[in-house]
């Protein structure tokens, strides 16, 4: 008996050591910037020493292509499984509702529907901690403060609380390193938000010491939707995540951990300056396919948007006389209107990964953003930014920097996709997992 157990003990040792030998690094911070742009990384005038430096010492990329529509909860859903939305299953921020928009959004992880990073470190019998990552209510996380809000408001901390895990980690964090956290605290108003999430996955980096960390910062999102692309709170904003992610930093040196981490920052869609909003329900409750309702009365078609784009769903997916009079509206319009977005059709929402429900979509062009509104002018101005164009012009793509255990130096990567980075925290890990749709870049590891 004892033979027996010395022999499994010593296979217990050989797998562990060959995992110690095949992983290039023993814990991955995975760093989301909301709205993050290459150039704030490749131009000097932005305040950002710590991410100039990885990327200059890293790997970096000029730009990454995203999923459509390019908006935060598909790409993030994207980033962390590998897949498009068609597969994954979180097509939107916020579901297409048949009976009227209830305010929800995609927040819980049982909506996703293909395995997640956090799934495969947990099956490798490592841990995992994440901070206000999207859709990662009841993710199967170690340490986990998930995004989320109740349909009372936006913004309040106790909904946050109430999904932690374990049960009382936020209240750890405030006494330890936060203090006390609040609307006026923790507020994406004001910068301190980044801060205080900084803190927490620094913490938890310190004290726990999980292989992933997923982090999700959205201050460049929040002030470039408010102010446009290059507004004086974007440049502040940055100067913050910055600091957020020098907080994280310095939390792996003081645990003796830096030469054992790696750093991945991203984002999930970049942005675009807005002037005017088409709003093409509007079109459809003239025509009678849908009332001017929040429940959209007796409707056969609906245009959802999702940021800067809409996507056409009709209430009986064989109702091709619908779809057809929705045709015919799209090709009678004004010249004037018709040369400001392109109809993608259902072909083209295939080769892509969109929503699988949505018979088609309209994707404008730049400074055009569609509105859900179903009453006023078809056509009035907008201000600030926003997103969710179609992934193909250079202003909507994001950003890419790897740096620190495993990764080679000094690497410029010309273009690479947002599911793409899935396969580089696989590699980094040893996680095993099976990524048919991102692809692994061996010119990013260490030689």
């Amino acid at each position: 008996m004892q033979a027996v157990i010395a022999c499994i003990a010593l296979l217990m040792f050989q797998h562990r050591s060959h995992a110690q030998h095949t992983a290039l690094s023993e814990h991955v911070v995975l760093i989301s910037i909301d709205g993050f742009r290459p150039e704030f990384y490749l131009e000097k005038e932005w305040p950002s020493p710590n991410l100039q430096a990885m990327a200059k010492e890293g790997v970096r990329s000029l730009g990454v292509t995203g999923v459509f529509p390019s908006v935060t909860y598909p790409s993030h859903t994207s980033i962390i499984t590998g897949y498009p939305p068609a597969v994954h299953g979180i097509y939107y921020n916020a579901p297409f509702e048949p009976d009227g928009q209830t305010g929800k959004w995609y927040w819980e992880s049982e909506l996703i529907q293909a395995p997640t990073l956090w799934h495969a470190v947990r099956e490798n019998g490592m841990k995992s901690a994440s901070f206000l990552w999207p859709v990662s209510v009841n993710a199967p996380i170690d340490y986990n403060i998930p995004e989320y809000w109740s349909l009372e408001g936006y913004g309040r901390i106790e909904p946050m609380r109430e999904m932690e895990n374990p049960k009382g980690l936020m209240a750890e964090m405030e006494l330890n390193v936060l203090g006390k956290l609040n609307e006026k605290t923790f507020n994406g108003d004001y910068l301190n938000r980044e801060d205080r999430i900084g803190d927490m996955a620094g913490y938890v980096l310190e004290t726990y010491r999980p292989n992933l960390i997923t982090v999700h910062l959205i201050a460049a999102d929040h002030f470039q939707h408010s102010e446009g692309r290059e507004g004086p709170m974007v440049y502040k904003s940055i100067g913050a995540i910055d600091r957020a992610i020098g907080k994280i930093m310095e939390a792996a040196d003081r645990a003796g951990l830096t030469e054992k981490t790696t750093y991945i920052i991203t984002g999930d869609h970049g942005f675009v300056n807005t002037h005017s909003a088409i709003s093409p329900n509007i079109w459809l409750v003239e025509a009678g396919l849908m009332e001017n309702q929040k429940d959209r009365g007796d409707w056969k078609a609906a245009f959802h948007t999702s940021g800067a784009s809409a996507f056409l769903h009709l209430k009986d997916q064989d109702d091709h006389e619908s779809l057809e009079k929705v045709k015919e509206i799209l090709k009678n319009l004004p010249a004037s209107t018709k040369k400001l977005f392109r109809v993608v059709d259902r072909k083209e929402l295939d080769t892509v990964g969109a929503d699988p429900n949505a018979v088609l979509a309209l994707a404008p062009i730049q400074g055009i953003s569609f509105s859900s509104a179903t009453q006023g002018p078809i056509i009035k101005p907008a201000v600030g930014g926003t997103h969710g164009y179609f992934p193909d012009f250079d202003e909507i793509e994001t950003g890419f920097i790897a740096w620190g255990a495993g990764i080679e130096g000094n690497v410029e990567i010309q273009e690479m996709k947002l599911v793409d980075i899935a396969a580089l925290v696989n590699q980094l890990l040893d996680l095993s997992m099976e990524l048919p749709e991102s692809t692994y870049y061996p010119g990013m590891i260490k030689k």
